[in-house]
């Protein structure tokens, strides 16, 4: 019997095609040549089996494929050459890694022999990806193809998510193999799931069913182990108030008479201030960064923690627990559910309303519904949110456009929104909206500052060529808005280079064949955000914004997670 004899480029073709993946984000360059040859093949004909997105920049092509991560669940997928092309992925790489998004990079490499020579593109791509990764590693050989793929995917897909980086010298895309498929589903060393521990599902249960005022903060984990429905059943069964993290805010329904709003430093008043008041902590999918707990040397120092997560180095990381179950949670909830008493929090509840309403007369109303005076970023958020069909995504940028945006937007479903939460990646916005298009047909909105949008303005090429319906709000104060509040508040308002000077987008939106419409006063607004929804395809609105509104609440820095500030 006659084997199979293909290339590692063709190889490599046939192991994506095991795994599922079905678009590839990418741009061609001299060492991975020999792939994009292959992949002529598979994206048209009787062989397609791949939709390949041209990016106009590699740190774009990572950035879309982890927006196709988030909202479709699967592994996003980034294909880009040697050198500067490998180097311009890891932001995304590092990006993907502090917010746990499944993603492969597979970057082209001079030939082995070549190696150390200094040869025109060369860089050691697995030494400088290794400490931002879940896993780096060099295919030197056609026949590794099929086992390094598999076990790629199965790394970034696995337990906690997070990216995989693939080097592929060419000598390895060219060579000829016997095709054999290979399906890894262990790695030595490696525990994706950790066996749940009953006792310590005991000892929690035992801890909520005697709390009297408890407090469930809910994280992304929630989303990644699609465990939205078991979420949902705890938090109903035992009757528990619940605060999402930033990246956790589709886990549960904003609806939900049990959202409480959103943790952090520019999070809703009421869960910030009860964290402190709380008598049980129950974290659920979730690290305790900086943004969430203020100073740790105060934090929640009355509560005993419980801690739900599926990565052991989360575990008294930053905050010292009292329980930790370490699983996955669509496991670990279902088994707490059963545990727990079915009870009523009534007046713990109640006890939020009056610091809700403090926040709503102070800060909510008079940033959504303004009476004078120039736009406001939170009144385009809601307008937008009001008007966008259910089940709209959110994907912003980085800066004031993602704390309004994440502040004051719906989420009535799961997976619906995207945003750069570690590792705060400006330009994050516009190629994450990209990838997100590819992986729902649910309307995609996409905030962004003036910033954010010059970080990654070279996306409107791929969004002019794919037609990628993505609805572009541009939110612009001529300033670099967050860095500008900060140096008003805290740095003498010593605005220190700060202020910018913008192009003509409307040139620019026409340059690219991009629908476009401006709003400078909010009488225009309603009809703006309704002829951008009802356009098919792309649009840009450009809202003025007013040149220092400030994001509120917040906690500055370094001070005690219940010293928010409602004004300045």
């Amino acid at each position: 019997m006659l084997k199979d004899r293909i290339t590692g480029a063709k190889a490599l073709m046939r192991a994506l095609q095991a795994e599922g993946v079905k678009t590839i984000f990418g741009y061609p360059g001299g060492a991975i040549m020999p792939v994009y040859d292959a992949l002529f093949d598979y994206t048209r004909g009787e062989k397609k089996c791949f939709d390949h997105i041209l990016v106009r920049h590699e740190q774009g092509a990572t950035h879309a494929a982890e927006g196709y991560a988030r909202v479709s669940g699967e592994v996003g997928v980034a294909l880009v050459t040697s050198g500067p092309g490998a180097t311009n992925t890891l932001t995304g790489v590092a990006d993907a890694m502090m917010d746990s998004t499944p993603m492969v990079v597979i970057a082209g490499q001079v030939a082995i022999g070549a190696l150390g020579t200094d040869a025109f593109q060369e860089v050691d791509l697995v030494g400088v990806a290794q400490p931002i990764s879940k896993w780096s590693y060099q295919i030197r050989h056609a026949e590794d193809v099929a086992w390094a793929v598999s076990r790629a995917f199965y790394i970034a897909r696995s337990g906690r998510p997070g990216p995989v980086v693939l080097d592929f010298p060419r000598n390895a895309q060219v060579e000829e193999i016997d095709w054999e498929p290979k399906m890894v589903d262990f790695v030595r060393s490696y525990v994706p799931y950790p066996k749940l521990d009953m006792n310590a599902v005991r000892q929690a249960a035992e801890l909520i069913n005697n709390a009297k005022k408890p407090l469930a903060l809910v994280g992304q984990g929630v989303e990644l182990g699609n465990a939205q429905e078991e979420l949902k059943t705890f938090l109903e069964k035992a009757d528990i108030p619940a605060g999402r993290t930033m990246l956790g805010l589709s886990a549960l329904p904003s609806d939900h008479p049990l959202n409480v709003g959103m943790l952090g430093m520019h999070g809703n008043y009421a869960v910030n201030l009860k964290e402190q008041d709380c008598d049980v902590l129950i974290a659920i999918g979730m690290r305790f960064s900086d943004r969430v707990t203020g100073n740790l040397k105060t934090y929640a120092k009355q509560a005993k923690i419980i801690h739900l997560d599926i990565d052991r180095s989360e575990i008294d990381k930053n905050v010292k627990t009292n329980v930790a179950v370490i699983a996955d949670c669509k496991e670990s909830l279902p088994a707490l559910t059963a545990l727990v008493n079915a009870t009523k929090h009534s007046d713990w509840r109640e006890s939020f309303k009056e610091l809700d309403q403090k926040e709503h007369e102070k800060v909510i109303e008079p940033a959504i519904h303004p009476k004078e005076g120039p736009l406001l970023m939170g009144e385009v958020v809601n307008a937008v949110a009001e008007q966008a069909p259910r089940g709209t995504v959110l994907v912003t940028d980085v800066g004031q456009n993602q704390l309004f945006a994440t502040r004051y937007f719906k989420y009535p479903e799961k997976r619906s929104i995207c945003t750069s939460g570690g590792l705060g990646t400006m330009g994050y916005g516009m190629p994450a909206a990209i990838g997100a298009t590819f992986a729902t047909d649910r309307t995609v909105c996409c905030f962004m500052g003036d910033g954010g949008f010059q970080m990654c303005i070279e996306e409107l090429g791929t969004i002019m060529e794919q037609q990628a319906p993505v609805k572009m709000i541009l939110l612009n104060n001529h300033y670099l808005g967050n860095v500008r509040q900060w140096q008003d508040m805290f740095w003498m308002r010593r605005k220190s280079f700060t202020k910018m000077m913008n192009p003509n987008y409307e040139l620019i939106a026409k340059g690219y064949g991009i629908p476009y419409q401006a709003v400078t006063d909010r009488k225009d607004l309603q009809q703006a955000i309704e002829k951008m929804i009802t356009t098919k395809g792309p649009f840009i609105l450009e809202c003025a914004i007013l040149e220092e509104d400030n994001v509120l609440p917040m906690t500055p820095p370094g001070m005690n997670v219940n010293d928010m500030m409602l004004e300045i």
